[in-house]
């Protein structure tokens, strides 16, 4: 599998470079924005790591314009910033996992396989509920209109689909969908509920998230 890394620090670059060819993956790996950007858009990758504070182009708007050009490729951000607002950016800008300095080797490893595992399983079949329907290989929600969705909301509304009869609390989805991840709370699970309610909403659908004292459900209006 192929990965593209984009870290401007020398010394990091090389150690994250070496780690993840060890693990088996085939790393193209460059120093700033600008070529990050360029061989995003013109070579496959199955997963990208994104350095936010880098020359040229920072990471957002890196990871903006792949957005743009409709490159669903899973982005993990890596971000000296810990405060909740910068979290919230690259996620708003389209990431779908961020991991703060420093970090420990074997967590970067483990998140940036399970990034490349969950695109390679998904089932690339539509998944249909009320007006809304969900494609597994381009993260796409349509109804009136359509939005490209984060790995994390894909992983998420899958859930809620299939299990559409019944609510689930943060425990299950934390479980299911966070796999136990030490840092998601339940914290995590609201802010990502209103992240899909938003785009619920951008796409004009009739479909809606409920919630109460057990859980969160959905719920389509005819």
């Amino acid at each position: 599998m192929k990965i593209l890394l984009a870290e401007d620090t020398s010394d990091l670059n090389r150690v994250l470079t070496v780690a993840l060819e060890h693990e088996g993956f085939q790393v193209d790996s460059c120093f700033d924005g600008e070529q990050a950007l360029n061989n995003g858009l013109k070579n496959g990758y199955d997963g990208i790591v994104l350095d936010i504070m880098m020359p040229k182009i920072d990471g957002i708007q890196v990871l903006k314009s792949f957005r743009q050009k409709n490159i669903v490729t899973p982005v993990l951000l890596l971000t000296a910033k810990s405060d909740v607002d910068d979290r919230v950016l690259g996620l708003d800008a389209g990431a779908d996992d961020y991991l703060t300095k420093p970090f420990a080797m074997k967590e970067l490893l483990a998140r940036v396989r399970a990034m490349t595992r969950r695109k390679k399983e998904y089932n690339c079949e539509q998944m249909v509920f009320g007006d809304i329907s969900l494609d597994g290989e381009t993260f796409e929600l349509k109804a009136v209109n359509s939005i490209r969705l984060s790995v994390k909301e894909f992983e998420l509304l899958q859930t809620l689909i299939l299990n559409s009869e019944q609510f689930l609390n943060n425990e299950y989805l934390l479980a299911n969908v966070w796999e136990n991840d030490e840092d998601a709370t339940a914290q995590t699970v609201g802010l990502y509920i209103e992240y899909l309610k938003s785009k619920l909403d951008s796409i004009s659908s009739n479909v809606a998230i409920e919630n109460d004292i057990n859980g969160y459900k959905l719920r389509y209006n005819k």
